[in-house]
């Protein structure tokens, strides 16, 4: 976790680039589903586009990208872009944006799994902040009526968007209990425990699709980033970063 943490403070700060504070909220959740989880059969799909510095660690920390690729993170040209481009790695199956567009992806890749009789799963890292679309909720109810036990959701609950708090943009009450009236196995943990992360995922879910609901912080172990909505948008200065490397080298 230390190593990564580390690579992934100085992929940013080496291209001038934001969006820290999201990838540092769901890095463990990246690395935990990679390394312990996931198996040859199942896919990945990161909705929340403005963590694919974090996804792009977690691969390089498999060995499925190299330090050279790191290197061209966001710069002109790259297969690295700030979010997720198409065509470009191999567990990268499409290009998502921003974020909000993942979930029908992931439902389509499961359905697809499904009517072909193949084996595997689809994993889809969502952030909270992104159920304010109205596509999610769409493909929310098609995952429920097709009972598409093939697809598992996690879901970055941060508490944090672009525009302020979930809570004062659009608040939807606890996202939890609104997953569970969709016939959903619902299953809340600390997004910053491993093992409890691993458990989650892969605790067999009854006859129902599962959805992981982790609590984490925006800016997870950097004191200054916690929980602070400005560092879904700024670059860190070298001083910053300095001070964030001095912490996350504690982890």
């Amino acid at each position: 976790m230390r190593k990564a943490t580390l690579r992934l403070l100085k992929m940013h700060f080496d291209s001038g680039v934001g969006h820290i504070g999201g990838n540092l909220s769901s890095l463990e959740m990246l690395l935990t589903l990679h390394h312990r989880v996931m198996g040859a059969d199942d896919q990945f799909i990161l909705s929340k586009g403005h963590a694919a510095g974090a996804l792009y660690v977690t691969l390089w920390s498999l060995g499925r990208l190299t330090e050279e690729q790191l290197l061209t993170f966001h710069r002109d040209h790259t297969q690295l872009g700030g979010h997720p481009v198409p065509h470009a790695i191999p567990d990268i199956p499409f290009a998502i944006g921003s974020l909000g567009h993942g979930l029908g992806l992931a439902a389509g890749l499961a359905l697809g799994k499904r009517l072909r009789g193949l084996p595997g799963r689809v994993f889809c890292l969502m952030s909270d902040g992104e159920w304010n679309e109205g596509s999610n909720w769409e493909s929310l109810t098609f995952i429920a009526h097709r009972n598409l036990r093939e697809v598992v959701l996690l879901v970055d609950l941060n508490g944090l968007q672009g525009f302020g708090s979930t809570a004062e943009v659009a608040n939807l009450g606890s996202l939890a209990n609104k997953l569970r009236e969709f016939g959903l196995e619902v299953r809340e943990i600390d997004g910053h425990d491993t093992d409890a992360i691993e458990q989650a995922l892969r605790t067999p879910a009854t006859d129902r699709p599962l959805v992981v609901v982790a609590k984490t912080i925006k800016g997870h172990g950097v004191s200054f980033m916690e929980n602070k909505m400005e560092w879904h948008y700024l670059p860190m200065t070298a001083e910053q970063y300095q001070m964030a490397v001095e912490e996350a080298s504690r982890l």
